[in-house]
């Protein structure tokens, strides 16, 4: 078990002896309030879960967000606060992949027998993080078919960012829509309905992807970390990441050095930094090579100003392939 679920499950025993059970489970009523009444409860780990159960529940759910709002998740650990969110939760949805390493420990330890947990990704085909990581001549080995689907639960095995292909968020707004129907099948229909207009978006989105990309089909990016495999997948790209499939994998002086040679190798023209890490190595590398550095956003950590001025997974991906595009002129 990872140190870090050791403490996790460390602090609940703790806080279970000294409070007592029941004032564990008494104090997390508060978490939903009185606009949960009615409503399916619902708390999703990061951003991109949060939007699709909107997307897919609209006005039928009340969500609360795990991960805070402009956080990084690849080190983010819940504390005993935000296990008692799940105390009176109808449905908990996580990403799976390896990026919320903590969901099956917090699983195991709520006392809430009611709870539906879904595992968005459980339907996506994954990529071996070897898969995504190019080291100048090629990627490290091919995608073994088949994969067992218990490697979902082991963390750094897969690459988690599977929504940043639309294909696959449309797989993954499919798999809460069921959840959401089997918990309230007398609103089925609307849920079906708002997962065919999401469909529809995530068809449009894709298609949007494939026509401006296709020009530059075979071509390079180089981005903060190695989040962008499936997209690059899905369109004919290869990702040159700085960091790894976690962010907070820097890079050593070889690979630094590596990413340099690329970079005038194969014309790179613009490095992608995130605004959640830290943009200094991205910084040293355009400058050492002359590109210019625009942000790409990975999604999982959007700040609440942006979710607060209506931007949203579909909006950020239209951002970032103009990013992209963009990048190769």
């Amino acid at each position: 078990m990872p140190a870090g679920c050791r403490r996790f499950l460390s602090a609940v025993l703790s806080a279970a002896l000294f409070v007592g059970t029941a004032g564990i489970l008494g104090g997390c009523r508060k978490g939903f309030g009185k606009d949960a009444e009615g409503k399916v409860k619902v708390v999703a780990t990061i951003y991109p879960m949060y939007d699709f159960v909107k997307r897919i529940g609209g006005d039928l759910v009340v969500c609360s967000m795990m991960v805070p709002a402009g956080t990084e998740p690849h080190s983010w650990e819940p504390s005993t606060r935000d296990m008692m969110m799940l105390e009176e939760a109808d449905l908990f949805v996580y990403n799976g992949a390896g990026i919320e390493a903590w969901a099956g420990d917090l699983l195991e330890t709520t006392q809430n027998k009611k709870l539906v947990a879904v595992e968005a990704s459980k339907d996506v085909d994954l990529l071996r993080t070897s898969e995504v990581h190019f080291d100048g001549e090629g990627y490290e080995e091919e995608h073994e078919e088949g994969s067992s689907e218990e490697g979902h639960h082991h963390h750094g095995e897969y690459d988690p960012h599977v929504w940043l292909s639309p294909k696959n968020a449309e797989k993954e707004m499919t798999a809460i829509a069921d959840a959401l129907i089997s918990i309230d099948g007398e609103h089925a229909d609307t849920y079906r309905k708002n997962l065919e207009e999401a469909k529809k978006a995530c068809e449009e989105l894709d298609s949007a992807f494939r026509e401006s990309l296709k020009p530059y089909a075979g071509g390079y990016i180089v981005v903060a970390h190695e989040a962008y495999g499936y997209l690059c997948r899905d369109y004919g790209l290869i990702q040159i990441g700085i960091e790894g499939v976690s962010a907070d994998q820097e890079p050593d002086a070889a690979r630094m050095r590596s990413i340099i040679d690329m970079v005038d190798k194969y014309g790179i023209k613009c490095i992608f930094f995130e605004e959640l890490v830290d943009p200094k190595v991205a910084n040293t590398i355009a400058s050492e090579t002359g590109c210019r550095s625009v942000a790409l956003s990975p999604l999982d950590g959007m700040s609440q100003k942006d979710i607060d001025a209506g931007r949203d997974y579909f909006s950020v991906m239209k951002d970032n392939l103009d990013a992209i595009v963009s990048s190769f002129s």
